[in-house]
Protein backbone atom coordinates (compact mmCIF):
# COMPACT_ATOMS: atom_id res chain seq x y z
CA UNK A 1 0.00 0.00 0.00
CA UNK A 2 1.32 3.45 -0.91
CA UNK A 3 2.41 5.71 1.92
CA UNK A 4 -0.17 8.18 3.19
CA UNK A 5 0.96 11.81 3.41
CA UNK A 6 -0.39 14.96 4.96
CA UNK A 7 -1.01 17.49 2.22
CA UNK A 8 -1.51 21.21 2.81
CA UNK A 9 -3.33 23.23 0.15
CA UNK A 10 -3.23 27.02 0.34
CA UNK A 11 -6.44 28.32 -1.21
CA UNK A 12 -9.96 26.87 -1.21
CA UNK A 13 -11.02 28.22 -4.59
CA UNK A 14 -11.31 26.83 -8.09
CA UNK A 15 -7.85 25.25 -8.18
CA UNK A 16 -7.37 24.61 -4.47
CA UNK A 17 -10.51 22.56 -3.93
CA UNK A 18 -9.71 20.40 -6.98
CA UNK A 19 -6.17 19.74 -5.79
CA UNK A 20 -7.49 18.92 -2.31
CA UNK A 21 -10.09 16.44 -3.53
CA UNK A 22 -7.52 14.75 -5.78
CA UNK A 23 -5.27 13.93 -2.85
CA UNK A 24 -8.17 13.10 -0.53
CA UNK A 25 -9.59 10.62 -3.07
CA UNK A 26 -6.21 8.89 -3.07
CA UNK A 27 -6.36 8.42 0.72
CA UNK A 28 -4.23 11.33 1.92
CA UNK A 29 -5.08 13.68 4.78
CA UNK A 30 -5.59 17.18 3.38
CA UNK A 31 -5.48 20.49 5.25
CA UNK A 32 -6.85 23.49 3.37
CA UNK A 33 -6.03 27.08 4.30
CA UNK A 34 -7.86 30.13 3.09
CA UNK A 35 -7.66 33.68 4.42
CA UNK A 36 -11.38 34.16 3.75
CA UNK A 37 -13.90 32.33 5.91
CA UNK A 38 -16.42 32.33 3.08
CA UNK A 39 -14.04 30.23 0.99
CA UNK A 40 -13.62 27.70 3.78
CA UNK A 41 -17.38 27.58 4.42
CA UNK A 42 -18.03 26.86 0.74
CA UNK A 43 -15.31 24.19 0.50
CA UNK A 44 -17.38 21.07 1.36
CA UNK A 45 -20.14 21.95 -1.11
CA UNK A 46 -17.61 22.82 -3.79
CA UNK A 47 -15.82 19.50 -3.35
CA UNK A 48 -19.11 17.59 -3.33
CA UNK A 49 -20.30 19.22 -6.55
CA UNK A 50 -17.03 18.40 -8.30
CA UNK A 51 -17.19 14.81 -7.10
CA UNK A 52 -20.78 14.55 -8.31
CA UNK A 53 -19.72 15.88 -11.71
CA UNK A 54 -17.05 13.16 -11.79
CA UNK A 55 -19.68 10.50 -11.15
CA UNK A 56 -18.35 9.65 -7.67
CA UNK A 57 -20.88 7.78 -5.53
CA UNK A 58 -22.18 9.25 -2.28
CA UNK A 59 -20.30 6.83 -0.03
CA UNK A 60 -16.93 7.77 -1.53
CA UNK A 61 -17.95 11.41 -1.55
CA UNK A 62 -18.37 11.28 2.24
CA UNK A 63 -15.02 9.54 2.70
CA UNK A 64 -13.26 12.20 0.66
CA UNK A 65 -14.84 15.02 2.68
CA UNK A 66 -13.81 13.29 5.92
CA UNK A 67 -10.15 13.50 4.84
CA UNK A 68 -10.31 17.26 4.17
CA UNK A 69 -10.13 19.81 6.99
CA UNK A 70 -10.40 23.59 6.72
CA UNK A 71 -8.06 26.00 8.50
CA UNK A 72 -8.21 29.77 8.94
CA UNK A 73 -4.70 29.86 10.45
CA UNK A 74 -1.80 28.96 8.18
CA UNK A 75 0.34 27.47 10.97
CA UNK A 76 -2.31 24.85 11.79
CA UNK A 77 -2.59 23.99 8.12
CA UNK A 78 1.10 23.40 7.37
CA UNK A 79 2.71 22.38 10.67
CA UNK A 80 2.45 18.63 10.00
CA UNK A 81 2.42 18.74 6.20
CA UNK A 82 4.73 16.64 4.04
CA UNK A 83 3.86 18.70 0.95
CA UNK A 84 2.47 22.22 0.64
CA UNK A 85 0.66 23.07 -2.60
CA UNK A 86 -0.04 26.79 -2.92
CA UNK A 87 -3.06 27.70 -5.07
CA UNK A 88 -3.42 31.42 -4.35
CA UNK A 89 -4.30 34.10 -6.94
CA UNK A 90 -1.70 34.87 -9.64
CA UNK A 91 0.03 37.66 -7.71
CA UNK A 92 3.79 37.16 -7.20
CA UNK A 93 3.92 39.28 -4.03
CA UNK A 94 1.11 37.30 -2.41
CA UNK A 95 2.68 33.96 -3.28
CA UNK A 96 6.10 35.05 -1.98
CA UNK A 97 4.59 36.25 1.28
CA UNK A 98 2.65 33.01 1.73
CA UNK A 99 5.74 30.83 1.37
CA UNK A 100 7.77 33.00 3.73
CA UNK A 101 5.05 32.45 6.32
CA UNK A 102 4.78 28.75 5.52
CA UNK A 103 8.51 28.29 6.02
CA UNK A 104 8.20 29.55 9.60
CA UNK A 105 5.80 26.76 10.58
CA UNK A 106 6.50 23.81 8.27
CA UNK A 107 8.77 20.92 9.21
CA UNK A 108 12.37 20.61 8.06
CA UNK A 109 11.48 18.17 5.26
CA UNK A 110 8.35 19.76 3.83
CA UNK A 111 8.25 20.24 0.06
CA UNK A 112 7.03 23.67 -1.08
CA UNK A 113 5.13 23.68 -4.41
CA UNK A 114 3.59 26.69 -6.12
CA UNK A 115 0.71 26.24 -8.54
CA UNK A 116 0.97 29.03 -11.10
CA UNK A 117 0.20 29.25 -14.80
CA UNK A 118 2.93 31.60 -15.95
CA UNK A 119 4.89 33.20 -13.08
CA UNK A 120 8.49 31.94 -12.94
CA UNK A 121 8.94 29.83 -9.81
CA UNK A 122 12.27 31.51 -9.14
CA UNK A 123 10.39 34.76 -8.59
CA UNK A 124 8.07 33.16 -6.04
CA UNK A 125 10.70 31.23 -4.05
CA UNK A 126 13.49 33.83 -4.13
CA UNK A 127 13.21 34.78 -0.44
CA UNK A 128 13.10 31.29 1.06
CA UNK A 129 15.87 29.90 3.21
CA UNK A 130 15.24 26.33 2.06
CA UNK A 131 15.03 26.88 -1.69
CA UNK A 132 16.23 23.35 -2.37
CA UNK A 133 12.82 22.07 -1.21
CA UNK A 134 10.87 24.41 -3.47
CA UNK A 135 9.53 23.87 -6.98
CA UNK A 136 6.54 24.58 -9.17
CA UNK A 137 3.59 22.31 -9.86
CA UNK A 138 1.34 23.73 -12.55
CA UNK A 139 -2.00 21.94 -12.34
CA UNK A 140 -4.45 22.48 -15.20
CA UNK A 141 -8.04 23.56 -14.73
CA UNK A 142 -10.06 21.66 -13.64
CA UNK A 143 -7.25 20.05 -11.61
CA UNK A 144 -9.29 17.01 -10.59
CA UNK A 145 -10.07 16.17 -14.23
CA UNK A 146 -7.00 17.18 -16.24
CA UNK A 147 -4.18 14.62 -15.83
CA UNK A 148 -1.19 16.89 -16.53
CA UNK A 149 0.85 18.55 -13.81
CA UNK A 150 3.99 20.38 -14.95
CA UNK A 151 6.74 20.00 -12.34
CA UNK A 152 9.08 22.96 -12.62
CA UNK A 153 12.66 22.88 -11.42
CA UNK A 154 14.48 26.03 -10.38
CA UNK A 155 18.21 26.64 -10.13
CA UNK A 156 17.98 25.67 -6.45
CA UNK A 157 15.64 22.67 -6.51
CA UNK A 158 17.18 19.47 -5.20
CA UNK A 159 16.76 16.42 -7.45
CA UNK A 160 15.23 14.48 -4.55
CA UNK A 161 12.52 17.13 -4.24
CA UNK A 162 11.64 16.71 -7.90
CA UNK A 163 11.60 12.92 -7.66
CA UNK A 164 9.44 12.87 -4.52
CA UNK A 165 6.92 15.22 -6.09
CA UNK A 166 6.75 13.29 -9.37
CA UNK A 167 6.26 10.05 -7.45
CA UNK A 168 3.47 11.55 -5.33
CA UNK A 169 1.64 12.97 -8.33
CA UNK A 170 1.95 9.71 -10.26
CA UNK A 171 0.54 7.80 -7.29
CA UNK A 172 -2.66 9.89 -7.30
CA UNK A 173 -3.26 9.33 -11.01
CA UNK A 174 -1.68 12.47 -12.41
CA UNK A 175 0.64 12.73 -15.41
CA UNK A 176 3.63 14.74 -14.17
CA UNK A 177 6.01 16.22 -16.75
CA UNK A 178 9.36 17.64 -15.71
CA UNK A 179 10.17 21.19 -16.80
CA UNK A 180 13.94 21.40 -16.48
CA UNK A 181 14.22 25.17 -16.98
CA UNK A 182 12.12 27.76 -15.17
CA UNK A 183 10.67 29.88 -17.99
CA UNK A 184 7.50 31.99 -17.96
CA UNK A 185 4.51 29.90 -19.01
CA UNK A 186 6.47 26.63 -18.72
CA UNK A 187 5.53 24.21 -21.54
CA UNK A 188 1.76 24.05 -21.81
CA UNK A 189 0.86 27.71 -21.61
CA UNK A 190 3.59 28.73 -24.03
CA UNK A 191 2.10 26.31 -26.56
CA UNK A 192 -1.50 27.23 -25.75
CA UNK A 193 -1.02 30.98 -25.95
CA UNK A 194 1.00 30.78 -29.13
CA UNK A 195 -2.16 29.31 -30.67
CA UNK A 196 -4.41 31.84 -28.91
CA UNK A 197 -2.33 34.73 -30.26
CA UNK A 198 -2.82 33.54 -33.83
CA UNK A 199 -6.51 32.79 -33.19
CA UNK A 200 -7.09 36.34 -31.95
CA UNK A 201 -5.13 37.75 -34.90
CA UNK A 202 -7.30 35.88 -37.39
CA UNK A 203 -10.44 37.43 -35.89
CA UNK A 204 -8.84 40.86 -35.52
CA UNK A 205 -7.77 40.78 -39.18
CA UNK A 206 -11.23 39.86 -40.44
CA UNK A 207 -10.18 36.46 -41.73
CA UNK A 208 -12.98 34.72 -39.83
CA UNK A 209 -15.24 34.91 -36.78
CA UNK A 210 -14.37 33.69 -33.30
CA UNK A 211 -16.90 30.90 -33.76
CA UNK A 212 -15.13 29.81 -36.95
CA UNK A 213 -11.77 29.62 -35.20
CA UNK A 214 -13.13 27.33 -32.51
CA UNK A 215 -15.04 25.19 -35.00
CA UNK A 216 -11.88 24.65 -37.06
CA UNK A 217 -9.89 23.56 -33.99
CA UNK A 218 -12.67 21.35 -32.61
CA UNK A 219 -13.39 19.65 -35.93
CA UNK A 220 -9.81 19.08 -37.11
CA UNK A 221 -6.48 18.81 -35.30
CA UNK A 222 -8.10 19.24 -31.88
CA UNK A 223 -9.65 15.80 -32.26
CA UNK A 224 -6.31 14.03 -32.46
CA UNK A 225 -4.28 16.08 -29.97
CA UNK A 226 -5.07 13.72 -27.09
CA UNK A 227 -3.23 10.88 -28.80
CA UNK A 228 -0.97 12.67 -31.28
CA UNK A 229 1.10 15.60 -30.06
CA UNK A 230 2.40 18.29 -32.44
CA UNK A 231 5.92 16.93 -32.78
CA UNK A 232 4.79 13.33 -33.25
CA UNK A 233 2.40 14.71 -35.88
CA UNK A 234 5.30 16.52 -37.56
CA UNK A 235 7.19 13.23 -37.69
CA UNK A 236 4.09 11.50 -39.03
CA UNK A 237 3.75 13.86 -41.99
CA UNK A 238 7.53 14.17 -42.30
CA UNK A 239 9.96 16.82 -41.16
CA UNK A 240 10.57 17.70 -44.82
CA UNK A 241 6.90 18.57 -45.36
CA UNK A 242 6.84 20.40 -42.03
CA UNK A 243 9.80 22.49 -43.18
CA UNK A 244 8.10 23.25 -46.52
CA UNK A 245 4.96 24.44 -44.72
CA UNK A 246 6.96 26.60 -42.34
CA UNK A 247 8.86 28.17 -45.23
CA UNK A 248 5.53 29.36 -46.63
CA UNK A 249 3.42 30.22 -43.58
CA UNK A 250 5.58 31.32 -40.61
CA UNK A 251 6.39 34.76 -41.98
CA UNK A 252 2.67 35.49 -42.21
CA UNK A 253 1.80 34.51 -38.64
CA UNK A 254 1.33 37.11 -35.93
CA UNK A 255 4.62 37.69 -34.08
CA UNK A 256 3.88 40.87 -32.15
CA UNK A 257 5.57 40.78 -28.73
CA UNK A 258 2.70 42.68 -27.08
CA UNK A 259 -0.92 41.58 -26.54
CA UNK A 260 -3.36 42.16 -29.39
CA UNK A 261 -5.02 45.62 -29.46
CA UNK A 262 -8.26 43.77 -30.19
CA UNK A 263 -7.91 41.77 -26.95
CA UNK A 264 -6.93 44.88 -24.98
CA UNK A 265 -10.02 46.71 -26.31
CA UNK A 266 -12.28 43.86 -25.18
CA UNK A 267 -10.91 44.12 -21.65
CA UNK A 268 -11.04 47.93 -21.54
CA UNK A 269 -14.69 47.94 -22.65
CA UNK A 270 -15.69 45.40 -20.01
CA UNK A 271 -16.15 42.47 -22.38
CA UNK A 272 -14.48 39.96 -20.06
CA UNK A 273 -15.88 36.73 -21.45
CA UNK A 274 -18.22 34.51 -19.50
CA UNK A 275 -17.84 36.57 -16.30
CA UNK A 276 -19.49 39.56 -18.04
CA UNK A 277 -21.60 37.74 -20.61
CA UNK A 278 -19.58 38.85 -23.61
CA UNK A 279 -16.01 38.51 -24.84
CA UNK A 280 -15.02 37.13 -28.21
CA UNK A 281 -18.55 35.70 -28.20
CA UNK A 282 -21.80 36.39 -26.32
CA UNK A 283 -22.76 34.13 -23.41
CA UNK A 284 -26.03 33.49 -21.62
CA UNK A 285 -26.10 31.68 -18.25
CA UNK A 286 -27.48 28.66 -20.10
CA UNK A 287 -24.61 28.77 -22.61
CA UNK A 288 -22.06 28.88 -19.81
CA UNK A 289 -23.59 25.97 -17.94
CA UNK A 290 -23.76 23.98 -21.16
CA UNK A 291 -20.05 24.54 -21.81
CA UNK A 292 -19.08 23.50 -18.28
CA UNK A 293 -21.23 20.37 -18.49
CA UNK A 294 -19.87 19.42 -21.91
CA UNK A 295 -16.26 19.90 -20.79
CA UNK A 296 -16.73 17.77 -17.67
CA UNK A 297 -18.56 15.05 -19.62
CA UNK A 298 -15.96 15.05 -22.38
CA UNK A 299 -13.05 14.79 -19.94
CA UNK A 300 -14.69 11.88 -18.10
CA UNK A 301 -15.33 10.03 -21.34
CA UNK A 302 -11.84 10.77 -22.63
CA UNK A 303 -10.27 9.39 -19.46
CA UNK A 304 -12.26 6.16 -19.94
CA UNK A 305 -11.20 5.89 -23.59
CA UNK A 306 -7.50 6.57 -23.00
CA UNK A 307 -7.20 4.20 -20.05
Amino acid sequence: MARSFTIAVLGAGLMGHGIALTFARAGHKVNVFDAFQAGLDALPERVSKSLDAMGVENAENAEVLDRISAHKEINACVCDADFVFEAAPEKPELKRALFQEVEQYASANTVFASNTSVIPITTIMADLEHQDRSLGTHWWNPPHLIPLVEVIKTQWTDETTIEQTVELLTSVGKTPVRVEKDVAGFIGNRLQHAMWREAIYLVESGVCTAEAVDKVVNASFGRRLSVLGPLANADLVGTDLTLDIHENVLADLDNRPAPSPYLRDLVETGKLGMKSGEGFMSWTPEDMEDVRTRVATHLRKLETILT
